[in-house]
């Protein structure tokens, strides 16, 4: 009876994987422009994205590494997530200028912070060129000798395109290496801190509301994008002005209402979607576990250090926040996988597959396919784990990460040529200051502590590194390593940099924190990598097989391809959700209920007297909603990721309505296998964003940059 009801669930799902599942090319956007529209979207696919005139992609931006940001000004004004721009806040604050705990705005051009090493992306076109990648490539093919003509193909397409523009031109593969496209990107490397909340507004509710709904985070930070006199890309000078985009977002002040069309556009990190069933037991059951365990612990940690001390919370809220997100992540993957019977799901459909391969002889690649997911994953457990520990663990171990930086140094000898020297030199110089303007030893001794330990406990001897087999005492070895290391100590890693000479290289070479650090990196290198690599090399072959089978098993079926980092548009409704029995959310929040989580006593609970004054007088500008409220975030059945933090979700004339910042933890497991009835995206709404910005901060000018639509 149980396997029925699930065979019915399974089917209603299919049937409805179009209700916000999905993260759709914006190149072939057409051909779900008649779903969108029908959905209540008034604009076209055209534009959404067009390479023959201005449209929605030009003002969408990949920021930095791992985030997406949206321009709304013509004066190159981005906005994006606080939390994508933490680092740089970070690195701007101190105890002094203490840009975290109080926010900061620039009240002219001239006090906008340069931000090194930031930059903004910008796609301009994208080419299919699939047929050219793949040229004289087949199935029947070794992976090794496929690859390598792959490889060769694309090598050979981009140095040509790459003759004809100044753009940076890549290839990626869609659909697990079936098709791929080239694109053409702007890459912009002057970038600047424009301002920011303060983190009790950016990060209000901070771990304990993380991946949580009801949110009320006013999770946004404004950059500004600059460009050389003829508007193109240059790196930092004073000469650099306001770069002006081909276009830019109007931002709508109408608000998100239940039922409204919705979609988002950004930059989606990685999804998974279609894995076989053992795939997704492994992950959500075997390693995500074990990395909340070893994280948690670590978060257990700086908590308790940085409650004590206010340098200390500075210095390690970046790397907690990073530690965090993961954590927290993950528990939620593991117990929406097993609510929502994902991997008996998987199964049901792997079932049917193993049926349509048996109907046709024609289908003999893809057989035995299911039984060989199997066979690989078993295979791959123990070394999964193993790396699991190595970077959740060991690595997580900052005096083991820091040495590393030194490793290439330590190879070097009498013979290295002396630029090559001064060079790394410099280099180790500036890892040097960076790592110790936020390093607290007392908090890394413990780390180690409780690290080794678990390592210890649960790794068996072949499964870790060898310099674990040679401890006896953990707390005595972490003594020792912290008092005989010179990476424990900035004077006497500043005194070896400033005084080097290759006689010295011996005693970088004993160094216990080193040691260890090239330990770990051994048995990567000799343990795990060797046997990981060719089982993945077999998966990766394998999944693209099986996917290649879903499609043709589905002929009629439109399938997006997996999230690659690249620009995609999702769309859904604007809806609340009912998480489990008894549970009912609206789909958003208020200021009024940041005023009933206020605790003074919890640091991500104070309130901003500043914001509580607004609140008390009710003085919303023309931000509040139309019932009067000062709406804060609001969700939507919209399929998202990480890498889609600081998206714009954008309504039905494509004028922005918020910024996308997280997801519902009951729906996290949407990155592996999608739910529309659960999983939901979670975004700031941008008239608080608004609000904050001119009521809040007195930062008008920001908002009078902008195309505002009442």
């Amino acid at each position: 009876m149980k396997k029925l009801h699930l065979l019915i669930v399974f089917l209603i799902s299919s049937i409805m994987a179009f209700a916000g599942e999905g993260m759709w090319i914006p190149m072939l956007l057409q051909y779900n422009e008649k779903e969108m529209q029908e959905m209540g979207m008034r604009i076209t696919a055209d534009d959404i994205y067009s390479i023959n005139h201005s449209s929605l992609k030009d003002a969408i931006v990949l920021f930095g590494g791992g985030c997406t940001g949206e321009i709304v000004s013509d004066y190159g004004l981005l906005l994006t997530n606080h939390h994508c721009g933490y680092d740089w806040i970070q690195k701007h604050s101190s105890v002094e200028h203490d840009y975290l705990t109080n926010g900061f705005w620039a009240m002219d051009r001239s006090q906008e912070l340069p931000c090194p090493g930031l930059t903004v992306t910008i796609l301009r076109e994208m080419r299919d060129v699939t047929e050219k990648v793949t040229f004289n490539v087949n199935d029947d093919m070794e992976e090794k000798e496929r690859q390598q003509l792959i490889d060769e193909n694309m090598k050979k397409l981009i140095a040509e395109v790459e003759k004809t523009t100044d753009y940076k031109v890549s290839i990626k593969p869609y659909f697990l290496g079936n098709e791929y496209y080239l694109l053409l990107n702007e890459v912009f490397t002057d970038v600047r801190l424009v301002g920011c909340p303060p983190s009790n507004i950016g990060k209000f509710g901070g771990d304990t509301d993380n991946w949580v709904w009801p949110r009320h985070t006013g999770d946004f930070s404004v950059f500004r994008v600059y460009a050389d006199k003829d508007g193109h890309p240059a790196t930092y000078s004073a000469d650099n002005v306001p770069y002006k985009p081909a276009k830019h977002l109007d931002v709508s002040l109408k608000g998100a209402d239940e039922g409204d069309f919705a979609f988002v556009f950004g930059y989606p990190a990685r999804t998974s979607e279609y894995l076989p069933a053992v795939a997704v037991d492994q992950e959500a059951n075997v390693i995500d576990p074990i990395a909340v365990r070893l994280r948690g612990e670590i978060l257990d940690i700086y908590n308790q250090y940085q409650e004590q001390d206010r340098k200390v919370r500075i210095q390690y809220a970046s790397k907690h926040a990073g530690l965090g997100n993961g954590w927290k992540k993950w528990m939620g993957v593991t117990e929406g996988i097993n609510h929502f019977h994902g991997v008996e799901k998987k199964r049901f459909y792997e079932e049917s597959f193993q049926d349509w391969c048996y109907q046709s002889r024609q289908r003999y690649l893809y057989i035995n396919l299911l039984k060989q997911f199997d066979e690989k994953y078993k295979a791959l457990e123990p070394y999964k784990v193993a790396y699991t520990y190595l970077t959740n663990a060991g690595l997580n171990i900052e005096i083991f990460d820091f040495a590393g930086n030194f490793n290439k140094l330590s190879k070097f000898t009498a013979d290295t040529p002396s630029e090559e020297v001064e060079q790394t030199i410099a280099s180790l110089k500036k890892a040097s200051a960076a790592f110790f303007k936020d390093y607290y030893q007392p908090i890394d001794e413990e780390v180690a502590k409780t690290m080794l330990r678990e390592y210890l406990e649960h790794q068996s001897a072949d499964f870790r590194p060898s310099f674990l087999n040679e401890i006896k005492d953990v707390d005595a070895y972490v003594e020792i390593l912290f008092k005989k290391s010179m990476f424990a100590s900035e004077e006497k890693v500043n005194d070896f940099l400033d005084n080097f000479k290759p006689k010295h290289l011996k005693k970088l070479q004993k160094d216990p924190a080193l040691l260890a650090y090239q330990s770990m990196i051994d048995f990567y290198l000799d343990v795990v990598n060797p046997k990981m690599k060719p089982i993945n090399d077999d998966l990766a072959r394998m999944q693209r097989l099986y996917m290649k089978g879903q499609m043709l098993m589905e002929p009629e079926k439109r399938f997006s391809p997996d999230a690659n980092f690249t620009l995609r548009v999702t769309y859904g409704k604007v809806e609340g959700f009912k998480p489990q029995d008894g549970k009912n959310y609206r789909h958003f929040t208020t200021l009024e209920g940041i005023m009933e989580k206020e605790n003074p006593d919890i640091y991500d609970y104070v309130v901003e007297p500043r914001l509580k004054e607004l609140y008390n007088n009710k003085d919303y500008g023309r931000y509040a909603d139309k019932d009067g409220t000062m709406h804060v975030a609001f969700t939507a059945s919209v399929h998202t990721t990480g890498g889609n933090s600081g998206s714009p979700i954008l309504n039905a004339d494509g004028q922005l309505l918020g910024l996308n910042f997280d997801r519902c933890w009951e729906g996290t497991m949407s990155d592996l296998i999608y739910d529309p009835d659960i999983c939901r995206n979670i975004s700031v709404d941008i008239r608080y964003v608004l609000f904050i910005m001119d009521k809040f901060a007195g930062a008008k000018h920001l908002v009078d940059e902008m195309t505002i639509v009442e």
